[in-house]
């Protein structure tokens, strides 16, 4: 199916923790444009993301603010900041840690666009409850 000329405007309301250990704002993920979403992921400070895979995507991270360590696999390890393009191939085992004093803000821009289904948790370490939420 062909992407359809549309605007999206973000509902702030719709953010929500994701059992990786961010939250998350989907600002375009749908049938009507399978090559492709977009989410606003957040990660509170001295947080790290589950270590995970994602199937079918090829997922990029685009660091809107904060600063961060971002491990892809052993193929890249690494500090970011606002403005750095992380690439993670499809498969490739990932997580990022805020090491900064206020949140990470990037965006994950996923091809095919993410579906839950192809989301894999690999981390041998138990689940952080989300009772810090903001």
């Amino acid at each position: 199916m062909m992407a359809r000329a549309s605007i999206r405007s973000p509902d702030e309301s719709r953010e929500y923790f994701f059992e990786e250990g961010c939250f998350i704002l989907e600002l375009s993920n749908s049938d009507d444009d399978p090559a492709l979403s977009i989410a606003r992921a957040r990660v509170a400070p001295g947080r790290t993301t589950r270590l995970h895979r994602l199937a079918r995507q090829v997922e990029r991270y685009v660091i809107l603010a904060g600063e961060g360590w971002v491990e892809v696999g052993d193929a890249v390890s690494g500090p970011v900041a606002a403005g750095d393009v992380v690439t993670i191939p499809a498969g490739a085992v990932q997580r990022i840690r805020n090491t900064g004093s206020g949140d990470l803000v990037f965006l994950a821009l996923c091809t095919p666009r993410f579906s839950p289904e192809d989301y894999t948790d690999i981390d041998p370490a138990p689940s952080a409850p989300d009772a810090d939420r903001d």
